[in-house]
């Protein structure tokens, strides 16, 4: 350990994250706390929940801004005057590689208890159900993704398939290989989800004819259509709330 720099184990006990955790239970401390407990330890001038506080601020002390942060964001370099002086220091002094690794993990599980307690009840009958699932998948991507949400009669779920990556286009989503995944899973409920990385859940001219070619071979093959929902950070858009499916 570097000389000088604040351990959690230096603290008076009763402000020490661990036992506070201990003492008064999980709900008692803050969300810097919490990520405190995960990193052990600040730097020379900042303790573990100062320096949670201050990377939490710089992301509007938000959780969700938090989990969007890439590796070379917690770990990466700024510029600073000194005396003059440029030179190069961590953004995050004392956050390194196993530190930050550490903290996007716990935001990946989150993301991921968030999926499972969807899927743990098992139907999906509205567009919310499917907001709730994608959410977690979606939020963060910088890119497009479509995915087709395979389901039995009851609207449990069979299997989720990622169709199409990086852009939505006729040519991109195969109609025909969504028809032929649903037919080899025995579904007879499908559903279209993609995400707009923009923020702007509104469908594009493009968005409405594919939706529309799907509904069409879903009828012909006798597939109840039960939605497609454009999911944002946030937000979602779902054709079947709008009214524009039947």
């Amino acid at each position: 350990m570097e000389q000088g720099r604040l351990n959690i184990k230096q603290w008076a006990e009763e402000d020490r994250p661990r036992e506070k955790l201990v003492a008064k239970g999980v709900d008692a401390l803050s969300n810097a706390e919490l990520l405190a407990i995960l990193i052990g330890s600040g730097n020379t001038e900042e303790s573990a929940v100062e320096l949670m506080r201050r990377l939490l601020a710089d992301c509007g002390n938000s959780l969700n801004a938090l989990g969007k942060m890439s590796l070379d964001d917690l770990t990466g370099t700024i510029s600073q005057n000194d005396d003059g002086r440029m030179r190069t220091v961590r953004r995050y002094k004392g956050l390194g590689v196993a530190k930050a690794v550490t903290i996007m993990a716990a935001c990946e599980l989150g993301k991921r208890r968030m999926q499972e307690e969807v899927t743990e009840r098992k139907q999906i009958r509205s567009s919310e159900d499917l907001y709730r699932y994608y959410l977690p998948l979606m939020q963060d991507l910088q890119h497009e993704e479509c995915h087709v949400l395979l389901l039995n009669q009851a609207c449990r779920i069979l299997e989720n398939v990622l169709v199409s990556k990086g852009g939505l286009t006729e040519t991109a989503v195969d109609i025909r290989l969504i028809m032929r995944m649903a037919l080899l899973r025995q579904a007879t409920v499908v559903a279209l989800c993609h995400n707009h990385p923009s923020g702007n859940a509104r469908p594009s001219a493009e968005d409405n004819r594919l939706t529309d070619r799907l509904a069409k071979a879903c009828k012909m093959m006798n597939i109840h259509f039960l939605d497609h929902v454009i999911v944002t950070d946030g937000k979602y858009y779902s054709y079947r709330d709008e009214g524009t499916l039947i």
